[in-house]
């Protein structure tokens, strides 16, 4: 634990290898943050990482609960704490509810509410200690709760997860732990979904233009930071005016 006596925070991104996750990543670490990243599956990504992460990439699943608590236990051992936690872990999937089989919704809500569940259980007790903060990824739109044609199972699970992410905000503010979501629009990547790429549909975003990642990942630091510290339970959009 020689790293434990710096004052830099301590963050922990789950599905911080690749795509939003990365660039969250990068942006904690770029502000001198002591970054640990989490992967499920892609070993090759995470090993060029490992320069940038040293000693502070680890391999877990995210409906595991007992990995997710090694991974804590981990992040404690090699920095001596956790002030911030950030869960970009959730699968999607699109087309209309009449193709959508019952195996779609489940996979929906393990992956994006079942899962982050379980990182937050994993990462409380830690988190309470730094009197700390997490973030959750959402998607845009979700306080109107709109109907979706093409995203309603992905879309149903991201607005389980809106009302987790408030229960826990309130249940953690007496324990000074702050829990807020950011909810992206139309940010292509390399790892995105192919419904992210479609100009007609950029066309229609009120600002004109698709999201970058480091959009998502300025939102996602300002919230992990003293800036936000009077900020639990919101959703943020970040999505150039998508959906209002």
């Amino acid at each position: 634990m020689g790293a434990a006596a710096s004052n830099s925070s301590v963050s922990l991104v789950t599905g911080g290898v690749r795509g939003l996750g990365l660039a969250v990543a990068r942006a904690l670490h770029q502000r001198g943050d002591r970054v640990h990243v989490v992967y499920r599956s892609s070993r090759d990504l995470a090993r060029e990482l490992e320069h940038e992460f040293p000693e502070r990439v680890h391999r877990a699943d995210a409906l595991d609960e007992g990995a997710l608590e090694a991974v804590v236990a981990a992040v404690r051992e090699r920095d001596g704490r956790l002030d911030h936690l950030v869960h970009a872990v959730g699968e999607y999937v699109s087309g209309p509810l009449e193709n959508c089989e019952p195996a779609d919704l489940r996979r929906m809500f393990a992956s994006n509410v079942e899962s982050s569940f379980l990182a937050f259980r994993a990462a409380r007790a830690a988190l309470r200690e730094s009197r700390g903060s997490a973030v959750f990824f959402g998607c845009a739109g979700l306080d109107g709760l709109r109907a979706r044609r093409q995203t309603a199972a992905y879309t149903a699970a991201k607005s389980a997860l809106l009302v987790l992410t408030r229960s826990l905000a309130v249940e953690e503010a007496p324990h000074g732990v702050r829990v807020n979501m950011v909810s992206p629009g139309f940010v292509p990547h390399e790892h995105a979904s192919n419904d992210t790429r479609d100009p007609r549909l950029w066309e229609r975003i009120p600002l004109a233009r698709p999201g970058a990642p480091e959009d998502v990942a300025r939102a996602v630091a300002w919230l992990a930071s003293p800036n936000a510290s009077y900020v639990t339970g919101a959703d943020i959009d970040v999505a150039g005016g998508w959906m209002l």
